[in-house]
This record gives C-alpha cells, structure tokens and sequence, in this order.
C-alpha cells in the first residue's frame, strides 16, 4: 500500500504477527501502544512505534494520520467500570480511532479484531464488565462508520503451530479454537482482498492437517456480505 498501516495493539501476542506479516510485505507499519517497555520487547525495527491510548482521542490522532488501513486488536480491561473497563476499549476507543480516522483523506480499511459469542448476552464471558456487549457495540460502531471494514470474530485463541482445517462461519453460533497466527493471517489477508470488504465473520480451526496454503480468497468469497442495516444491536 502507499500510505502506512497502524496496528493498534500490535505489541500484544497477536498483533505483533500482524505487524511482522505486513513487514514482510514491505509495509510501512506503524505501531501503536500504551507500553513503550513492551515495545523495546515486541516492536521490529523496521516498524514505527507511537506511544497512544486509545482511551485518549488526542494521542491517536498523529499516530492515524495518513494511514491507509487499521488493524484494531486491542485486549480490554475487565473492570465493571471506569478506565479498566471493556467499555473504555472496546467501545469509546474503536469510536476515538473512527473519529481520528473522519479527518484522513481517503477512506482507510478498518480491520476490528472481536470474538465469538458477541451475540449471546447471557454467555458468562458477559460477566466480565459486559464485554461481549461492549464488543458488538463497538463491531456496530465500524459497520456504521461508512469505511471499508471486516469484522473478525476467532474463537478461543491458542498457539498451536498446527492449525489443522480452517472454517469460517457467520451467524454467531458454533464455538472453537483458533490459532493466533492464522488471526494474524486473517486480518492481514483482508487488507488485500477486495472480497473481505464488508464482512462479519468468526473462525475455528480443527486439529490435523489443513490445506497449505490457506485458500483465504476462496474462503472470504463463500461468505455473505452484512447487509445495510446488519446487526445494529443497541445497548441497553
């Protein structure tokens, strides 16, 4: 791409995949952090870190600038309320990024990392400070924003080297694991396909030998397109 891709949360154990893939691909990558010591640990190089909250609007602003994709894998808080909260990051942030994003001259592809169950309020993952909730909420505030976007939803997240057969699904109604490298591939992938646009998905894989590669053009043209008005769920 022309202009350079931001990774917010690309220190954490998923994103610096991200980062690392996108390197490979000569990209020019920004970082982005709250931990400037886990960035000396975690940040190649080649990639430039910017020191920013996402809980605080001002401090994305330089980092997003001019940036043709986002990459938005941030772990939340689990506190019921107050800056520790998954509403704090998993919402208010996505929608401080979005509003960073309104002042770019183009449109950049906004790739938002969620996680299964978003629709089930009464999973017990929603005890921890309603963060399923939280989370669609801020899948709701991207699919709204008018930008090229993909929802992604993986499963328990493992670091198994052998991901076995992939699947993606829609409808928010399996379960299952997925290995981090292939979230990393999937949020990179959909940078480069014009078929990822648009689309809300979650992922499992199985145990034992996959296709290699991963056939993700195939994959991302046998899933439905969300429709205008799809899952505009409100809080209450």
């Amino acid at each position: 791409m022309d202009s350079p891709i931001a990774v917010i949360g690309g220190t954490g154990r998923t994103g610096r995949l991200v980062a690392r893939q996108l390197l490979a691909r000569s990209e020019r990558v920004r970082v982005i952090g709250r931990s400037t010591q886990r960035a000396r640990r975690h940040t190649p190089p080649q990639a430039q870190f910017f020191a920013a909250d996402v809980r605080s609007p001002a401090s994305v602003r330089t980092p997003l600038h001019g940036c043709s994709a986002v990459v938005y894998i941030v772990e939340p808080g689990t506190d019921d309320a107050g800056p520790d909260s998954p509403e704090t990051t998993l919402h208010t942030g996505v929608r401080h990024v979005l509003d960073a994003l309104d002042s770019t001259v183009a449109a950049p592809h906004f790739v938002l990392v969620s996680q299964r169950h978003v629709t089930r309020r009464d999973h017990p993952m929603n005890a921890y400070g309603r963060m399923l909730d939280w989370r669609l909420a801020g899948e709701n505030a991207v699919r709204s924003s008018g930008l090229p976007y993909t929802v992604i939803r993986p499963g328990w997240l493992t670091d198994e080297p052998d991901h076995g057969h992939l699947h993606l699904e829609q409808g928010d109604l399996g379960d299952g694991r997925v290995a981090r490298p292939l979230v990393a591939d999937a949020c990179v992938q959909a940078l480069y396909s014009p078929a990822a646009r648009g689309l809300t998905f979650e992922m499992r894989s199985e145990t034992g030998p996959g296709a290699s590669p991963v056939p993700w053009q195939e994959l991302f043209a046998g899933l439905r397109a969300d429709a205008p008005t799809a899952a505009r769920a409100a809080l209450t």
